[in-house]
């Protein structure tokens, strides 16, 4: 299994960043999910939100876009490095 490029969490919440490379070059996705304990010992995921998690579930996927939207300019740059353009 691959590595995530990115994870953010708060409190319970994470929304975890995967790169991936397809026919037309790297792209992101984002997971998101919510911790909860089964019974005493045991932790559990879902992606199911209660109502008071979204606020902060918005604020980590504002947190993921922003990662992301720098990354996708570093992956750019260097493909114009790597190609030898010059930026204007």
């Amino acid at each position: 299994m691959s590595t995530p490029a990115h994870k953010l969490r708060d409190g319970c919440l994470q929304a975890v960043i995967w790169r991936n490379h397809g026919e037309r070059g790297t792209y992101y996705t984002v997971n998101v999910a919510r911790s909860y304990r089964q019974g005493d010992e045991t932790w559990k995921e879902t992606d199911s939100l209660n109502a008071d998690d979204l606020l902060a579930m918005a604020e980590l996927l504002r947190e993921a876009y922003a990662w992301i939207k720098t990354q996708k300019r570093a992956d750019a740059k260097g493909l114009r490095e790597r190609d030898g353009v010059t930026a204007k």
